[in-house]
């Protein structure tokens, strides 16, 4: 009964959190901002404002896959949100530019990130290989091995979060500063941008739980 709780919020958690995101989103795309802006006119003023000439907006296929570049220092916005003049799109715009900040002013947490970048990429793609094996082979060594992968997959994840609330927090005090959005649009601002933060708070909390789910399996297998 109680791996059936276990896999049931493995499957529930992540699927409220998108779920809310999704309804969120698409609310607040229907809702135009006061100042009229598209998001890319949004990102353009909030980076000019901070001196951040050289970064780059572009256009990318897809709903929500939203995203700055660190490396070729270009924020790119999907279709809806680069043309769009609602609060949803404002909102993302803000947020990303918000990494773009981070990243001129070397914040400590998204350094960190991008620097777990290779090894949580192996842990992510190895780490389940050598549980698995493990496990099959009652092989605590191997279990181990795979566990200590693992953690660098969900010490990434973690460090996510803090990157992500302060983009969050860096861009609804840019939407204020810059007038692009009222003070009577800051609620529905921030419920946008915290929507989208619950993915992350979900992702965390999912990985965390199966971290300790095969933390707790060695243990009884050394007791064995």
């Amino acid at each position: 009964m109680e791996f059936l709780i276990y896999f049931l919020l493995l499957l529930i958690i992540p699927m409220w959190a998108s779920s809310r995101v999704r309804s969120t989103y698409k609310k607040y795309s229907k809702v135009a901002v006061s100042s009229h802006m598209t998001g890319a006119e949004v990102a353009r003023k909030i980076l000019n404002d901070n001196g951040l000439f050289d970064v780059q907006i572009e256009e990318v296929r897809g709903v929500m896959t939203d995203h700055y570049d660190p490396r070729s220092k270009v924020v790119r916005l999907s279709t809806g949100n680069y043309h769009g003049h609602s609060q949803a799109a404002a909102a993302v715009a803000a947020h990303e530019v918000g990494h773009a900040i981070q990243d001129a002013e070397n914040y400590a947490f998204l350094r960190f990130r991008t620097a777990l970048v290779p090894v949580a990429s192996l842990g992510s793609n190895f780490s389940y290989i050598l549980i698995l094996a493990g496990i099959f082979m009652y092989a605590s060594n191997l279990l181990l091995m795979g566990i200590i992968l693992m953690a660098a997959a969900v010490l990434f994840q973690v460090v996510t979060l803090p990157v992500e609330f302060n983009a969050s927090t860096r861009a609804m005090d840019q939407l204020v500063s810059t007038g692009v959005i009222t003070s009577s649009e800051q609620r529905e601002t921030k419920k946008v941008l915290n929507a989208a933060a619950m993915t992350y708070v979900a992702a965390a909390v999912v990985a965390l739980l199966e971290l300790l789910r095969f933390v707790l399996m060695f243990i009884g297998m050394n007791e064995d």
